[in-house]
């Protein structure tokens, strides 16, 4: 019973401070709990060691990409099992594919509308996976 109303634990991956900003903002108002990274260094060590519930990662980032810390998060068995939705301006079908291809269990462009980003975290996370936390804002105004 107690896992149900555990808020699901969000790390997001993001170097611009705006974007960043927006996905805190939708975020918290989901009622998740979030924790950002604003460079690649590091990533996979701290995706493996928090084993959040979803990773939204960006594509583009300092010091290592998106692809390649997605693709060392799936060749570590320790990472079993965490869900990663990768983001990027670069919006193209080829790299839709490329982000699938090493692993990503799904993929947005940016700018992104926030319904379509909120839906889609939603999908991530299943409702029978995660309930948000009581009291969070509903669907209908974001």
């Amino acid at each position: 019973m107690e896992d149900q109303a555990r808020r699901a634990e969000i790390l997001v991956i993001e170097d611009e401070d705006n974007i960043a900003i927006a996905l805190d903002y939708l975020l918290t108002r989901e009622g998740y709990s979030q924790t950002r990274l604003a460079t690649g260094a590091g990533a996979v060590d701290m995706i493996c060691k928090r084993r959040p519930d979803l990773v939204l990662l960006d594509v583009m980032l300092p010091e290592v990409s998106g692809y390649e810390i997605c693709q060392r998060v799936r060749a570590r068995p320790d990472c079993d099992g965490v869900r990663i939705l990768m983001m990027t301006a670069r919006g193209s079908a080829v790299e839709r594919r490329k982000g699938l291809a090493m692993g990503a269990d799904g993929f947005i462009s940016k700018p992104f509308e926030l319904k379509v980003l909120r839906d889609e975290v939603r999908r991530m996370l299943g409702s029978d996976r995660m309930a948000m936390a009581p009291g969070a804002a509903g669907a209908q105004d974001a």
